[in-house]
């Protein structure tokens, strides 16, 4: 079978040189999806010739037709991994009741129960659920987020339904599917080859074998072959290294060989990311000084003489109150709700830990195409037969003419151009961009209405087509028959292929101009191949580094009739010249904007690609790229010693044509400096690169499958301005977290340095059991809620990176958290003790005002808790509604248990009067008053700042 496909999305298969084709899709028209299921379960195919296969799987290279896709997939269920299944709802509510300290609450209730305080013991019961009820909600809401953002990176594959190719879910795959594979893909199930053009697989991660398996579809071999030399079979969870293939789906899901190794496998735990160890250390440190605090109060209590039952409960709901239990929940709520943010601006995030890490980015690399331009190739100059043309027409758009040169192809820098020409009467131009269109892999589907072409494939190569259109070819007719194909390489800078003619073969190559003009010994002149001469080839060389340096992106064309075959391989040797195309590649507008932010966010942007150097350093200009050397190429590089690379990384901007070994060397160089590197890439090459940087970055339109799955981002838009957004949103996340850890530690702080006070001065029981569960419950839940859905400030980008080792809570912050703990404390002793000493009031009123104040004070605190330098009005009061609504809740039911008659008994409260709730207010604002003039008292411009907490 010949799989060289028609170049459009309409491409059927039917249209084969198989001898075995017609007969095995009339078989496979004769079986039934119940007999696929039997042949499928108890089946060796890769002791099975072709035909047996699709026989076998009722299966045909025209693809299974959409019904009975459908059909299959109601039996042999979605083409994935089964996965653990989560923890019972039920199981995740009883896990917000295992702490120790909720169980002594818990006990301290039944307790009370036994005593005969029936109203104390329901009331602290009611909290405690109501406490795990908003747990249990928090974290079940993270988990549906998460689980949304996981679904958004699931894989695809191409396939063949109805005839035509689609790219569909790998989840919806089911055997007897016709797919199609290229370097760089994943495979998406367990496959039986149908043809494959020079294909290696890597498939260590099945097998153990770190080499390339070289695969063959015509083998059927001895059915005890071992897995690992199966060489006509491809396996999912494996990826294709070289070559290209098409393959018939032969199991899915748990039924392929990777599933069988799964389902040996006990189900591991996740691993914590860095973030949450930190947060567990934390806690942990938190829990023993409060309980040692807590201990404290115990004691003297109890030698003072208080009722046991009454101090214990006291003291146990103090630790209730000081340990911020409710830190993780919230904490896991605010990473998914920004995770979501980050999709939301096309930044997918697939692992956790790099939140954290993409706010201590210092070095971003990026991919020129498509990542800093626009990835929409158009080709606006040509030579061939010594005249150069200039191509109108932008994009994926078939309209355009050819305008030829005054001057002849000879000149490095072209006057002008003339009218419009005939490509009909331009023979060697005719030639030129037919062999290009030729020379792709890429298809074309015309769109209708007068509206830019749909190209599948690479970019570049779409243009190649649409430039055959503009010259009048019909690429959407079938293409001479694929006899084989060279693909193109990094390395090798090239890709040829070979087709049949009517009277032999021809081979067609496009590459780098310095290698196709190095292969060639002839040149298409007037009709004739001429001798290419030195000078020629020189003069040649010097037109494609003047196109590079206005931009373009040059490739060189070239064909051979009757291609030599040297030991099974076709040579790219001896070459008849037929020109060069210049295509160019615009940057996007808003990468100039993000190059930008970058500098001022102290990250510097650095251009690694692989085009010519004078195109690198052309797009560098319009993007305001800068470094003290000039572009650093490829071969530069391979003169550089470890050393001499890791010295001058820091002054490089720009590198070009580079390896997947380039890459690599400059990303360890650069990490070895210190620096915290984000690395982009979209081909199989750019894997070693991404996997080793801090933060790997995929493409999400043009990458592969192998390096997305190396990646911890990608790019759903594949955009340098992205990237920037992904930055911010790091930064972001990680201060909502740190504006959380301040908040909640504030306020748990301000309400043991209170009641730690209270004992220590002898004063009766400041604040009830009962009523520190009520502050714990409505200020840890809500505020601290929504300050972890704070957006990012609008100040968020003018600082340096976060120092990568920097602890949630540093020296200064934790200085913070003392002194605004000791405000709340101050304004909440100072309402008690005025009201307690105030004649004829009752140690109940003054608890009354207390309780008022503590609650408050820590509900207006969050306010001043959103931005470390800018106060409430300058933020604006729209900013975060969700905030608003939270306090506005939390504020109304702390009135509710202190004015509705119901609730006064329960918490043992009063009502005010109205010199009382002057107090209470008035005291209330003190905390937020202070830092929020702070804020204005401090800020003096001076330059960002190294310690960006929550609080100035």
């Amino acid at each position: 079978m010949d799989n060289r496909q028609e170049p459009t999305t309409t491409r059927h298969l039917h249209d084969t040189a198989d001898p075995f084709a017609a007969d095995a899709s009339r078989v496979a028209a004769s079986s039934t999806t119940n007999d696929v299921g039997q042949h499928v379960a108890r089946h060796e195919f890769h002791a099975a010739g072709l035909e047996e296969t699709t026989a076998l799987l009722a299966a045909s290279f025209d693809g299974l037709s959409e019904r009975e896709a459908k059909a299959r997939q109601q039996e042999f269920g979605p083409n994935e991994l089964r996965r653990a299944a989560p923890p019972a709802k039920w199981k995740l509510l009883l896990e917000q009741f295992a702490s120790p300290v909720v169980w002594l609450l818990i006990a301290a209730a039944l307790i009370s129960v036994l005593l005969g305080e029936w109203i104390d013991s329901a009331a602290i019961l009611a909290i405690v659920l109501v406490n795990g009820l908003l747990g249990f909600w928090q974290e079940e809401k993270s988990r549906q987020a998460l689980e949304a953002l996981q679904s958004l990176a699931a894989p695809s594959a191409r396939v063949v339904r109805d005839g035509v190719v689609a790219i569909v879910a790998a989840r919806d795959l089911v055997p007897g599917d016709c797919i199609q594979l290229e370097s760089g893909d994943q495979v998406p199930a367990d496959a039986r080859l149908v043809h494959a053009t020079n294909l290696g697989a890597q498939e260590a991660a099945l097998t153990g074998e770190s080499g390339v398996s070289e695969k063959d579809a015509r083998a059927v071999l001895d059915p005890k072959t071992p897995l690992a030399e199966r060489r006509n079979l491809v396996f999912a969870g494996t990826s294709i290294a070289v070559g290209k293939a098409s393959a018939l789906v032969v199991a899915t899901g748990m039924e392929t060989e990777i599933g069988r190794i799964a389902g040996m496998l006990d189900h591991q735990a996740p691993e914590q990311t860095p973030l949450e160890r930190r947060l567990e250390e934390l806690g942990k440190v938190l829990m023993m000084a409060c309980l040692l605090l807590v201990a404290i109060i115990f004691a003297l209590q109890i030698w003072r003489g208080g009722r046991l039952l009454d101090v214990f409960m006291m003291a146990v709901s103090l630790a209730v109150a000081a340990v911020p239990e409710g830190l993780p929940a919230v904490v896991t709520t605010a990473l998914a709700l920004g995770l979501n943010r980050m999709a939301r601006r096309n930044a997918l995030v697939r692992r956790l830990s790099s939140v954290e890490t993409l706010g201590s980015v210092t070095v971003i690399c990026s991919d020129k195409t498509g990542t800093l331009t626009r990835n929409e190739m158009t080709v606006v100059e040509v030579v061939a037969g010594g005249n150069r043309y200039r191509v109108t027409g932008t994009g994926f758009h078939p309209r355009g003419e050819f305008l030829k040169s005054s001057e002849s192809s000879s000149s490095e820098s072209p006057s002008g151009f003339a009218r419009p020409v005939d490509v009909r009467h331009e023979a060697e131009l005719l030639d030129l961009v037919q062999a290009a269109a030729s020379c792709t892999t890429a298809s074309v589907t015309p769109a209708g209405d007068d509206r830019p072409w749909t190209v599948i494939g690479d970019p570049m190569e779409g243009a190649l087509l649409i430039l055959a259109v503009k010259a009048g070819t019909d690429v959407t007719a079938p293409r001479s028959p694929l006899v084989h194909e060279i693909p193109f390489e990094s390395e090798r800078r090239a890709m040829s292929v070979v087709v049949s003619t009517g009277d032999g073969q021809r081979m067609f190559t496009k590459g780098a101009p310095e290698v196709v003009l190095a292969a060639s010994t002839l040149e298409l002149i007037d009709g004739q191949a001429r001798a290419l001469s030195d000078d020629r080839r020189t003069s040649l060389l010097n037109i494609a580094g003047e196109m590079a340096g206005r931009a373009l992106r040059v490739l060189a064309v070239a064909r051979r009739d009757f291609p030599q075959v040297h030991d099974g391989q076709y040579a790219e040797s001896q070459l008849t010249f037929l020109g060069l195309v210049g295509l160019q590649d615009p940057p996007r507008e808003e990468a100039k904007t993000a190059v930008e932010r970058c500098r001022q966010a102290g990250i510097r942007p650095i251009m690694i690609t692989g085009d010519h150097p004078a195109t690198a350093a052309a797009i560098a200009r319009q993007l305001n790229l800068s470094g003290e050397h000039a572009v650093v190429a490829g071969p530069d590089l391979d003169g550089m010693s470890e050393t001499e690379l890791a010295s001058q990384a820091p002054s490089i901007s720009v590198y070009a044509r580079t390896t997947a070994e380039h890459k690599q060397r400059i990303v360890h160089a650069l990490k070895r400096r210190g620096e915290i590197v984000a690395m982009t890439g979209d081909g199989v090459n750019d894997a070693p690169a991404v996997s080793v940087a801090d933060i790997g970055i995929a493409m999400g339109l043009s990458g592969t499958d192998v390096t997305k799955a190396a990646s911890d981002m990608v790019l759903m838009d594949d955009n340098f301005a992205s990237i920037v957004d992904a930055v911010e949103e790091g930064r972001a996340i990680f201060d909502n977290i740190q504006r959380v850890v301040l908040y909640l530690l504030s306020c748990n702080a301000g309400e043991v340095i209170f009641m730690f006070g209270a004992a220590l001065a002898d004063w009766p029981i400041p604040l009830l059991p009962i009523q520190l569960l009520w502050i714990n419950l409505i200020t840890d839940g809500l505020p601290a809620l929504t300050l972890g859905m704070e957006p990012p400030g609008p100040n968020i980008m003018d600082r340096p990176p976060r120092p990568p080792r920097e602890p949630v809570i540093t020296r200064a912050r934790g200085m913070h958290i003392v002194a605004y703990g000791a405000l709340f404390a101050l304004s909440t002793t100072i309402g008690f003790a005025y009201v307690w000493r105030t004649p004829g009031a009752s140690v109940e009123s003054a608890r009354t005002v207390a309780f008022c104040i503590a609650c408050y004070s820590q509900i207006f605190f969050a306010f001043a808790c959103r931005n470390e330098r800018l106060v409430f009005p300058q933020l604006g009061p729209f900013s975060n509604l969700a905030m608003f609504a939270a306090i506005l809740a939390s504020a109304v039911l702390q009135l509710g248990v202190v004015l509705l008659p119901l609730a006064q008994p329960v918490f043992n409260t009063t009502t005010p009067s109205a010199d009382q709730w002057i107090v209470i207010f008035a005291l209330s604002l003190i905390p937020v008053t202070v830092l929020e003039v702070s804020k204005l008292l401090a800020f003096v411009p001076r330059g960002p700042r190294r310690d960006h907490a929550a609080a100035p």
